[in-house]
């Protein structure tokens, strides 16, 4: 269709106009942030230890929508360098420092604290030395820089920019480590004060109802009470209210709400995935788990339609030992399995089914409490929601019905969830009330933290009998539950802000964390022109990294505008003006048109430092718009191209080449932003390099549209990278990367012929070909041409292509088993009902194509 447009429009202007259409295009963004991830070395995890998840897909979304709006650089420079410092910041000024928090971090058992705040600041000092100024900075962390004009005193200086830094030296191996900024929106912030306010209100007054309550304590009763049936709900929309909850993965709990799946209570359900033991526990609960008679457990479970779970888990810690119950295969825990804990097979997928487990099986006594409990799956991906308890408890006795009874069983244990007074006064353990007529002071004090403990357990401990707090209960539970909800789905991400109290920085001798030498200020090296305050300061204060960056930005700093348009052209032409775009320096090598990278370097910066412009510049150059096609002397003399005698021809990236496919094949979701998606991948990958307690540490596949994004949104796990990007070069994203190495591989050529992604995106193209290309091979082989290549085919090519695909028709009518294995490739439906020997044979020809020379290359 482009090219039909494009041979359509006669004028002069045509491929002009082409050019500004494509720099309209959302997908501008995505290809130009690309390249700037890259540079901010960013990804979705840690990289080091359990190299766990992080938020930080917003500072990615943050790139994307700063080049599409043609943010100029300098501000683009500015607010990650600085957004913080600006006045009043924007939350997407904010978002923008996370360039400074995209360097890996860990969190591992024995690492020293001082050490890694020392390497987070080297780190960031190198990135943004290399960044802006295309020098090795790094070179100069031990010693003087070996070649050039770098101390390590001027280096150091330079890293006190960035020393003072907020955020901890320990990761905590959580996905928000502070400075962490939740993204709401104007509407989220209304609603959040609003149910703030709610649960306030609704606690106020059924803290009041619970006063108001006259309370006869069944412990006392004479004749003593029948005994009630009880239903006691462990778990629904929130963990038990003053519980501690951990994970196996060290993070938060997962829960899952509406769209992704549909609760069978409440409103939302907890979600377990992996290919081991994952569990969600929780203890020490404010509302005691006891044991009642005749007691039944029961608890919704969903298993997951295309992963199903291999074992089903329930585990309590009692006051009578441990009790665990499974369901599915008993051997991934192990030959303690009895056939008392064994309870079955796992329910079928994809379907809510309440698992019971009756009295005989619990084989516990009436009053036994339960400390904790733990849900736990073996393998794919399950929910559960809705676990409760029920029988017949004896109230006299029974710690929600009793408040003596309750308080004697906490005396002497800690307690969550109580204010302090009242903690200390559960702690002790009961003591009787005293006559009002005494009159002691302390005696009226006693009697009042005791009716003030007792209003605390009717309100949040007992099972409510009076209707009023029952009510009060409910709307409490409820606002509590619709505040959580909204704040956990609120995302956050990432910020760089510095401590209130700037850490003085040393020369580090050695570049040793421990050994600091000469105490030095903030400042620039001297070879460049000195750093000017343009902001209103006062005497003694110190320099930021606001000034730091208007001083890149300065016009007579020598290199940051050089470095910037030598990135793009190395993006546009293969090869940067300046080959090693990465070192400007006296090792790196001289521009091979120096008088043509001073001058875009002025252009740009005269012009506004306006990126579309600049692109649209070396775009529509001639340069740009030479052919490809070399003549055997030319390559004799210039086979790198540097003289630019011919236009760029390289092998596309690897986000290119897939993106290309998926794109070609109809298959391609253009959706923008959120969190990263994961798509195909082999299996394995992720489990040799991951920690037993790590979230990262098993690949769990997403489904439907989201696998057919595009590759920038691809989940990217720093010491497992997706393997269709480092196949074909991808950086791993632990440090930064101004250019990409090209590799010729047989491995490439393996994963374009056989990787499921790739070859379900040729079946989907064999689809359209079938469906659009025509009605005779001639036409449709000619179609798949101009769709993949933007040219028909040469004579010589379509006979070529033809005996191919008699060939396939052949075997396939033959073999209608293979057929069909070839056309069942890939989670997508067949939008057509091409006979199977058909389509198959058309999806080999889809290979083909999408596999030759020219497709997988820039002409």
């Amino acid at each position: 269709k482009e090219v039909a447009e494009f041979e359509a429009d006669s004028s002069p202007q045509a491929y002009e106009k082409m050019v500004d259409r494509y720099l309209q295009s959302p997908r501008y963004g995505e290809e130009m942030g690309r390249h700037w991830l890259d540079v901010a070395r960013y990804a979705d995890t840690h990289g080091l230890h359990l190299d766990n998840e992080r938020s930080m897909w917003a500072y990615r979304d943050w790139v994307i929508k700063a080049f599409n709006a043609n943010q100029p650089f300098d501000k683009f420079t500015v607010e990650q360098l600085a957004g913080d410092l600006l006045p009043n910041p924007t939350q997407d000024q904010l978002i923008a420092t996370g360039f400074n928090r995209c360097n890996v971090t860990t969190s591992e058992g024995g690492s020293i604290e001082a050490e890694w705040v020392y390497r987070y600041a080297v780190d960031r000092t190198s990135t943004t030395v290399q960044t802006w100024m295309g020098l090795t900075g790094g070179c100069a962390v031990c010693h003087d820089h070996k070649y050039d004009p770098l101390t390590t005193r001027e280096f150091y200086s330079l890293y006190a920019f960035f020393y003072s830094a907020a955020d901890p030296g320990m990761d905590r191996n959580t996905n928000t480590t502070d400075p962490f900024f939740k993204l709401s929106t104007a509407e989220q912030k209304a609603a959040m004060t609003k149910l703030q306010a709610d649960e306030t209100v609704a606690k106020q007054q059924l803290e009041a109802a619970a006063a108001r309550v006259t309370y006869s304590d069944p412990a006392d009763a004479q004749p003593p009470p029948a005994k009630q049936p009880v239903r006691d709900v462990w778990l629904d929309d929130l963990f038990p209210f003053g519980s501690k909850a951990t994970c196996s993965s060290r993070n938060n709990s997962v829960w899952a709400t509406a769209p992704e799946v549909d609760p069978p209570l409440g409103r939302r359900v907890l979600k377990q995935f992996g290919a081991a033991n994952y569990h969600d526990k929780f203890e020490n609960s404010l509302q005691p788990f006891v044991i009642p008679e005749n007691p039944k457990i029961g608890v919704w479970v969903r298993l997951d339609e295309y992963e199903p779970s291999q074992t089903l888990s329930l585990e309590l810690i009692t006051s009578r030992g441990n009790r665990r119950f499974l369901w599915g295969d008993p051997k991934n825990y192990g030959a303690a399995v009895t056939d008392k804990s064994w309870l079955g097979e796992t329910p079928p997928p994809n379907q809510w089914v309440e698992l019971v487990i009756a009295s005989d099986k619990l084989d516990l006594q009436p009053g036994d409490t339960v400390r904790s409990v733990t849900l736990a799956q073996f393998g794919g991906v399950a929910w559960w929601d809705g676990l409760r308890i029920t029988g017949d408890v004896n109230p006299a006795t029974d710690l929600r019905s009793s408040f003596v009874s309750w308080w004697r069983e906490r005396a002497g244990k800690e307690t969550p969830g109580i204010p302090g007074e009242l903690a200390t006064l559960l702690k002790a353990g009961p003591t009787p009330a005293r006559s009002a007529s005494e009159g002691k002071p302390e005696d009226k004090k006693a009697d009042e933290l005791r009716d003030k403990l007792r209003q605390f357990y009717l309100a949040f401990v007992a099972r409510a009998s009076d209707a009023e707090i029952q009510q009060r209960q409910q709307a409490w539970l409820a606002a509590n539950a619709a505040r959580t909800l909204l704040e956990e789905a609120i995302p956050g991400t990432f910020i760089f802000k510095d401590l209130d109290k700037p850490r003085e920085a040393f020369v580090m001798l050695r570049g040793q964390y421990d050994k600091p030498g000469e105490k030095v200020e903030p400042n620039v090296p001297a070879v460049f022109p000195p750093l000017k305050v343009t902001r209103s300061v006062s005497e003694g204060t110190r320099l930021n990294r606001l000034d730091l960056a208007n001083w890149l930005l300065a016009p007579d700093h020598p290199l940051t505008a050089r470095v910037t348009v030598n990135r793009f052209w190395q993006q546009l032409f293969g090869t940067g003006l300046v080959k090693t775009s990465y070192d400007f320096g006296s090792q790196g090598e001289p521009p091979s048109h120096p008088e043509l990278l001073d001058w875009l370097a002025i252009w740009y910066r005269e012009n506004g430092w306006d990126t579309k412009a600049l692109v649209r510049l070396l775009v529509t150059s001639a340069t740009f718009r030479q052919d490809t096609r070399v003549t055997p002397d030319l390559l004799r003399v210039d086979s790198e191209n540097r003289l630019y005698a011919r236009g760029p021809r390289f092998r596309l990236d690897a986000e290119q080449i897939r993106d290309n496919a998926l794109y070609v094949s109809g298959l391609i979701n253009l959706e923008m932003g959120g969190r990263g998606v994961k798509s195909y991948q082999p299996p394995n990958l992720w489990e040799p390099v991951g920690y037993s307690d790590s979230n990262t540490r098993f690949y769990l596949q997403d489904h439907g549209p989201a696998i057919y994004r595009r590759s920038i949104y691809a989940f990217l796990k720093r010491t497992a990278p997706p393997p269709f990007m480092s196949n074909f070069d991808g950086p791993n994203r632990e440090q930064f990367c101004t250019r990409r190495e090209r590799s010729n591989t047989p491995l490439q050529a393996l994963q374009l012929l056989n990787d499921t992604q790739h070859f379900e995106a040729a079946r989907a193209f064999g689809e359209r070909i079938l469906s659009e290309g025509g009605a005779t091979a001639e036409e449709r082989i000619t179609f798949a041409y101009r769709a993949t290549l933007s040219r028909s085919p040469k004579p010589e090519e379509l006979v070529v292509v033809k005996r191919a695909l008699d060939q396939y028709l052949q075997r396939y009518r033959d073999d209608s088993t293979a057929a069909k294995q070839v056309v069942s490739v890939g989670e997508s439906k067949r939008k057509t009902n091409h006979p199977d020997t058909e389509l198959a044979a058309y999806t080999l020809i889809a290979n083909l194509i999408l596999n030759l020379d020219e497709t997988v290359m820039r002409n």
